[in-house]
């Protein structure tokens, strides 16, 4: 838990969360047709808190954007909650994800 995450990094993953919102600004327009409801601050804390695991078990002494990026799936899947329109059309949550990080590059959060 001593492990630190940069100012940019915490941004990063509250911007993730966010955009799995439907009505957010930053969610993409799968999020905003397949999502009900997205991700609470729970699932930031998730992110962090994974993040710093794999950064640790790295070696490294902080956490990474790769480290978020690795763990954001793992951490949200079962957080999202797909509308009727997502689940007829059978859609992941790890797919959404996946293209809310591709949408979100951290040097937009930086």
């Amino acid at each position: 838990r001593r492990i630190p995450a940069a100012g940019a990094v915490k941004r990063y993953v509250a911007s993730i969360v966010r955009a799995t919102h439907p009505d957010a600004e930053l969610a993409p327009p799968s999020a905003r047709k397949y999502v009900r409801y997205g991700s609470s601050p729970r699932g930031a804390q998730a992110i962090l808190l994974s993040s710093k695991v794999r950064a640790m078990r790295a070696g490294r002494a902080n956490v990474a954007f790769e480290d978020v990026r690795a763990v954001v799936a793992p951490a949200l899947r079962h957080r999202l909650i797909l509308s009727f329109e997502g689940q007829a059309a059978g859609v992941v949550a790890d797919d959404l994800l996946a293209e809310i990080v591709q949408s979100l590059p951290p040097a937009k959060n930086a």
